[in-house]
């Protein structure tokens, strides 16, 4: 069991947003790996419409002492006002990969 492991996901609305995030997170160790699927299609309310479009979405592996400064961090270099940040729990996985997730961290 894993109870220092999170996945956080976000979107953004461009492949290249998306790589460059993802490299600034890795750069910054907020990150230890950031995976982007591309493109996703998000169907959501906002401005009280609904809007359907392409995004591009981050799988970011962190650990969880690492997530408030990382949610500051999307918060603050993202182009949407606001910004999809949630986590979710790793409940297991290979010891090996816990541990260099851990240690890019740091």
């Amino acid at each position: 069991m894993s109870d220092n492991h999170v996945v956080a996901i976000t979107t953004t609305d461009s492949e290249d947003a998306a790589a460059t995030l993802a490299r600034a997170l890795v750069e910054h160790r907020l990150a230890a790996c950031v995976q982007i699927s591309a493109p996703v299609r998000s169907i959501y309310r906002w401005d009280d419409a609904i809007q359907d479009d392409r995004e591009w979405q981050l799988w970011i592996k962190t650990t969880y002492d690492r997530l408030d400064e990382l949610t500051t961090f999307i918060q603050a270099n993202h182009s949407y006002d606001t910004p999809e940040v949630i986590a979710l729990p790793v409940l297991a996985g290979s010891p090996d990969y816990l541990t260099w997730i851990t240690e890019q961290t740091r």
